[in-house]
């Protein structure tokens, strides 16, 4: 989905549909939408085979990546390599946050310093001068909130060429040298290649690693801080904080699906050329499900309730594996940051910018260090 203009909010005419036609409606033709927990669930699990098998992380241009071994297997790379990344270098994030202060333009600083933070983890210590402007060059050109519309079609798809070009390159030269484990995540793509993989789809399934990491961590963060600074007036829990940054603006904010033969979906019957969409928006704002389902209340989550109806990784054998990570360390900045700063945001509209991620409304964010007791 394009990023929309200031004027439209789809979100606003999605949550109007369901009030007038129920949890699961047709936007429009060929376009049916699920807001029912229950059912979204189902739909992503995927249980009965209703649906064609799909990964929203392994999607490339050419349809899936496969095989699905080879799936599994970069994702528990994956998982392991950045869980020990994320233990290692804990101990780096605070000075990261110091340089936020006095003040930061925002999403924009939250993908930035989550990418400076994980660049070893994506491309090593020491990768060429090449590759690391080429990754650079991306998080600035396609991950940053509204980046791909500052460029004309014709230079995304030269810069496009051009960065599969160098990817491609480097996975040959990463399969090349002995291992005896991946040392970032581009060798975790690497050595995932069968001998009919082609480099231009792991070059692929590495971009989906890097806009996970800079692209949903940063807006996870934004949103975060955003609603820290705007209608928290008590401290709250980091964790709880996140939580419910997640469940009211799921940057996954929905999950399309294509249905493998037509069968009913609740009243409406579905067709194998529909695209069914799980809205985790919707989802997240069930009223059946949530209180005040529209208000930013991190304490709702100190019961550990509300689980049946949030799905901010979506669900099911197909969930986003580096979930825990993104949380965790998302919590421990909040954490760093709300502890050690006042917050104070100011932006020009709460309007989110929606595209294929939801990200936070553009704003400054200025950090005032709360003063020391004292004699310390």
């Amino acid at each position: 989905m394009a990023a929309l203009g200031p004027d439209v909010d789809p979100l606003a005419a999605l949550r109007k549909l369901r009030r007038d036609r129920g949890s699961v409606f047709s936007k429009r033709r060929g376009e049916i939408y699920v807001s029912d927990p229950v059912l979204a669930k189902e739909i992503l699990a995927n249980n009965e085979g209703l649906f064609r098998e799909h990964s929203d992380f392994f999607r490339i241009r050419t349809g899936m990546f496969a095989p699905r071994s080879a799936q599994v297997e970069i994702g528990r790379a994956a998982r392991v390599l950045l869980r020990r990344y994320t233990h290692d270098h804990a101990d780096e994030l605070p000075a990261l946050v110091a340089r936020l202060a006095p003040g930061s333009v925002w999403p924009d600083a939250g993908n930035r310093l989550v990418y400076e933070h994980f660049r070893p983890a994506l491309i090593g210590d020491a990768p060429s001068a090449t590759l690391r402007e080429t990754v650079d060059q991306v998080v600035e050109r396609a991950v940053l909130a509204g980046a791909r519309g500052r460029c004309s079609r014709l230079a995304r798809h030269r810069f496009r060429a051009r960065v599969t070009r160098i990817l491609c390159a480097e996975l040959a030269a990463r399969r090349a040298r002995p291992s005896a484990k991946p040392a970032d995540l581009l060798d975790v793509v690497a050595h995932a290649a069968t001998g009919r993989t082609r480099d231009a789809d792991l070059a692929e399934v590495f971009l989906s690693c890097l806009f996970a990491v800079a692209g949903s961590v940063g807006f996870l963060l934004g949103w975060s801080l955003y609603l820290v600074g705007t209608t928290v007036s008590e401290p709250a829990h980091p964790a709880w904080v996140v939580r419910e940054a997640l469940r009211l603006w799921p940057v996954a904010w929905q999950f399309g699906r294509t249905p493998s033969r037509e069968h009913q979906l609740a009243a409406l019957t579905v067709k194998p050329t529909d695209e069914v969409v799980v809205c985790s928006y919707l989802v997240h704002r069930d009223p059946a499900h949530w209180s005040e389902p529209d208000e930013f209340l991190p304490g709702r989550w100190a019961s550990g309730t509300g689980q049946e109806a949030f799905i901010p990784f979506g669900w099911g054998p197909h969930a986003c594996t580096g979930a825990g990570v993104a949380t965790q360390v998302t919590e421990t900045l909040v954490g760093l940051i709300t502890s050690a700063y006042r917050l104070d945001v100011a932006a020009p509209s709460s309007q989110p910018q929606v595209s294929a991620a939801l990200a936070p409304p553009w704003f400054h964010l200025r950090l005032d260090p709360f003063s020391l007791p004292e004699g310390r």
